[in-house]
């Protein structure tokens, strides 16, 4: 990028905390406002790549809190749905318990100036069961200006690359600033990880230019995955891989028309499809895998493409439809006006999205506890990043903030007491992380004009996402491999990491993007063991199994858990029976 300065400046930056979340998106901002409420006394810093006015998932707004529990519905209700949702297999107590908060953490942001939509009796108005409509084009600046007037220090455009350990604690974080070239250590009694999934392991659904027009922030790279993975966290469930279900070419939700407006899904004969498929999905309403993996078949059937049938909204419903994509992709209405599409003759097309591996749709992440403590002491994980609970979305990682600070809070008594950490040996991963984290800059100018011997990031993210895609289940093979496939990927992902000495930056940005390729291929190599382990197809599109193309209850209905080795690059593995966290409900 033009403008960016070409090296590091040589400097460390050391700063203390208290509390450090690292990912400044809805789930850190809020968690560092609620933090300062309740504990005034503590020094609260938030670590963001971006600038946390507009950064993470929520940068450009969403219409409704897709988490919430409606009149006639009770948490009991809500952990049925997400269960039967992903096919019988969550960390039921981690549903329960955000289930029992949701509505408590989104009061705290309609005081803070959310616009939730109200009816003629001051209520809530629902979308679906288990959603209430609001105006939240700005939630993301509300949510930010909360932690900036509750106090908390916020450091923004800083890449964060590692964590400092202590004697098996993690006690901090290391990055990079893009903006001035230092490397900050940032120590801290307690570490919260807010940094969100990964998107960019699989080819996207457009091409070219247009190739980080995606669903999921394209910044979310996996680095609060590996960070972790490199410490030593277990983490859960990366096989269970988020595909959206989507409005094509601009990746809107299709939520809006569905359960906001009733629209069904129909094909390119203006059949609704999903009927037909009822007697041998889940036996009634398909679930959000189903709905995808239907539309998928009617491709294959020759029936496709696939639509949302708008064709009955009436004006008011085109209304809604309009200002709940303003509220959060602008862009959709924009390419209707510049196609002279009009929504009302013309029903909308809907494809699927690349995967994604991610905690709040889906069910990836770290393996946590009920207070959403990770395996590593000092270490907490919310939102995204954290993995057993899918469908949480925004308003559970608020309330997966509100549990980390409660333990935070319970632990602080004894930080007094605990030894400080060996500064001596701190220093020595300080430098050795510096070096490691600087070493891309200049690598294009020492191979003296030898392309081979340097390889730029945009390289490696081409063939990363070709060998996920082809090999792994992408949207060029709609979603579907094998064992010989993923073999293939395997084999592919270790010859890739041999490449990741070569990755050249000339600025700033460029090493950013080369520490993001770094991560990706780490998360997409315990991507690939997570999806070989499984042998059953338990979540149709988003791990299918073509040799194992059936449930398997008997055998896997039971957690997946990684660990990966830093010291010998492998990754192991361990099974964790699902009745181990049920709850009855």
């Amino acid at each position: 990028m033009a403008g960016q300065p070409t090296t590091a400046s040589g400097e460390v930056e050391r700063i203390d905390t208290d509390v450090l979340i690292v990912g400044g998106g809805a789930g850190g901002c809020f968690t560092a406002a609620r933090l300062r409420a309740q504990a005034p006394e503590l020094r609260v810093t938030i670590l963001e790549k971006a600038h946390v006015i507009r950064s993470g998932c929520l940068a450009g707004g969403i219409s409704s809190i897709n988490a919430y529990i409606t009149k006639g519905n009770t948490p009991e209700s809500f952990l049925k749905y997400v269960r039967k949702d992903s096919h019988d297999l969550v960390r039921d107590d981690l549903v329960y318990s955000i289930a029992q908060r949701l509505n408590e953490q989104v009061e705290f942001v309609e005081q803070w100036g959310l616009p939730l939509v109200k009816d003629e009796n001051g209520e809530n108005v629902p979308r679906g069961r288990g959603s209430i409509k609001i105006r939240g084009e700005r939630i993301k600046p509300i949510l930010a200006r909360a932690a900036e007037e509750s106090g908390a220090q916020i450091i923004n455009r800083v890449v964060a690359t590692n964590f400092l350990v202590d004697d098996g604690r993690v006690v901090g974080v290391t990055g990079f600033g893009v903006r001035d070239g230092k490397l900050y250590a940032i120590t801290a009694k307690a570490v919260i990880c807010a940094t969100g999934g990964a998107s960019g392991i699989y080819r996207s659904t457009s091409s070219g230019l247009g190739r980080h027009k995606v669903w999921y922030s394209p910044f979310n790279a996996g680095a609060g995955y590996a960070m972790g993975l490199r410490a030593g966290a277990e983490m859960t469930t990366f096989e269970f891989r988020f595909i959206a279900l989507r409005v094509k070419d601009f990746l809107a939700p299709t939520g809006v028309l569905a359960q906001g407006l009733g629209a069904k899904q129909v094909n390119a004969r203006g059949e609704n499809y999903l009927e037909k498929y009822h007697s041998h999905l889940s036996g009634g309403k398909p679930t959000t895998a189903e709905r995808l993996q239907a539309t998928i078949e009617e491709h294959r059937a020759g029936r496709g493409p696939c639509y949302m049938d708008t064709s009955k909204f009436s004006a008011e419903d085109l209304k809604f439809m309009k200002v709940s994509y303003l509220d959060m992709v602008p862009s959709v209405l924009c390419m209707w006006g510049d196609r002279k599409l009009d929504p009302s003759k013309n029903s909308i097309e809907i494809t699927g999205s690349e995967p994604y591996v991610q905690g709040g749709h889906g069910e990836a992440g770290y393996w946590i506890d009920i207070e959403r403590r990770t395996t590593l002491p000092g270490l907490w994980a919310i939102g995204d990043v954290a993995g057993g609970a899918p469908k949480k979305y925004a308003s559970g990682a608020w309330a997966e903030g509100q549990m980390a600070i409660e333990s935070i809070l319970k632990e602080a008594p004894s930080w007094k007491d605990r030894a400080a950490a060996d500064d001596k040996a701190l220093g020595a991963q300080i430098e050795a992380e510096k070096t490691r984290v600087f070493a891309p800059l200049g690598r294009r100018e020492s191979a003296g004009g030898k392309g081979w011997e340097f390889a730029a990031p945009q390289e490696l993210e081409e063939s990363l996402q070709k060998l996920m895609d082809e090999y792994a289940g992408g949207i060029s093979v709609q979603y579907e491999t094998n064992e010989e496939k993923l073999q293939i990927a395997r084999a592919g992902l270790l010859e890739l990491e041999d490449h990741l000495d070569r990755l050249s930056a000339g600025n700033l940005h460029e090493l950013m993007l080369a520490h993001e390729m770094v991560d990706r291929v780490l998360v997409a190599r315990v991507l690939v063991e997570h999806m070989l382990h499984r042998k059953e197809t338990r979540w149709p599109c988003y791990h299918t199994r073509l040799d194992h193309p059936a449930r398997d209850d008997a055998n896997w209905r039971k957690f997946i858990n990684s660990r990966y080795d830093v010291g010998t690059g492998e990754i192991h593995l361990r099974e964790v029976p699902y009745e181990d966290f049920a709850v009855k409900a």
